[in-house]
């Protein structure tokens, strides 16, 4: 657990550039630490590559970004062959994910084809390309970005890469105060440059070991089980939570309990991560659609009546 303290400058570094959003940038690095990939779902022009870059910069670590248009093709993603003719050989060329974090610029305004690309590091961490192969660098992960669905030129994520992402977060607008400092922040100034590697991917990788210690009591582990297959058995709800997603509300939670300092998960780590793990798992049947309702609505609703475990003697 002593690593933690360095998440902690992470995040202190990514408020350098990204104001009044303290709780979104808190759970992008407990997903970091949880060994996953974020989706960042919302309008542009909130924030979304800027906390990325924000990121990769503090962490120290590579990144590379890809402007995801419909023109974009699975080679630009995981490399390709290039014939030598002096050698008389193919050479493999690195496609963009061949970097420790990958910024996916509005992933859904490309082809489904080009989606698919990822499917794989996302899941085995490796590209395959003819036939061979290979380990992208560690840590990897994949912060993609994508508008709300139904903006011009968009296209869905189909529901098995969608299930490869982490959590799902939200930025939204900032509140007045926010965005005068935000004006002000910028006033012959570029926040970007004031933030600086406060860790490297070695750091990083220890304090994702750590964060896979974190101590989870059976009960914990049972609260977590009710609260995926309320999802499943709920009539509102078409598609549930999928044993991927409720290994992710694990993985999560231990990460907020890091944060917190803590090296054993209670029921309120559960609860705090639950909504951003199963928004984009949950598709509404068409009763909840006729009901009007929201996922976020289904979400507070499944934890309101699913009941949290006693406070448990932790270890440590």
């Amino acid at each position: 657990m002593e690593s933690y303290i360095y998440a902690l400058y992470v995040i202190d570094e990514v408020k350098k550039v990204i104001l009044g959003k303290d709780e979104c940038i808190r759970k992008v690095m407990a997903a970091i630490l949880a060994k996953g990939h974020i989706l960042i779902e919302d309008i542009p022009g909130v924030g979304k590559t800027s906390m990325a870059l924000a990121f990769a910069k503090a962490m120290g670590i590579k990144q590379n970004r890809v402007q995801f248009t419909p023109d974009v093709l699975p080679t630009d993603i995981v490399g390709f062959s290039l014939y030598r003719k002096e050698l008389g050989t193919f050479e493999y060329q690195e496609g963009a994910v061949m970097c420790n974090l990958f910024l996916g610029d509005e992933i859904n305004r490309t082809s489904p084809k080009t989606q698919s690309a990822l499917l794989e590091v996302m899941e085995e961490e490796t590209v395959t390309v003819d036939g061979v192969t290979r380990q992208v660098p560690k840590p990897f992960h994949v912060i993609a970005t994508q508008n709300p669905i139904g903006s011009v030129g968009t296209q869905m994520l189909p529901e098995s890469q969608l299930d490869r992402f982490i959590v799902c977060i939200h930025i939204g607008y900032p509140d007045k105060n926010d965005e005068l400092n935000i004006l002000l922040s910028r006033d012959n100034a570029n926040p970007m440059a004031e933030v600086e590697a406060v860790v490297d991917g070695e750091e990083l990788l220890k304090m994702q070991m750590e964060t896979e210690k974190i101590f989870i009591h059976k009960s914990i582990y049972e609260y977590i089980v009710e609260l995926s297959d309320y999802t499943r058995k709920n009539e509102m709800i078409e598609l549930g939570i999928s044993p991927r997603g409720t290994l992710a509300i694990v993985r999560m939670a231990k990460a907020i309990a890091y944060l917190n300092g803590r090296n054993y998960v209670v029921a309120s780590d559960v609860t705090e991560i639950f909504p951003d793990v199963a928004y984009h798992r949950l598709i509404l049947s068409s009763k909840g659609k006729l009901n009007n309702l929201t996922v976020n609505e289904i979400i507070k609703d499944i934890i309101e009546k699913v009941k949290r475990p006693a406070p448990v003697k932790t270890v440590g």
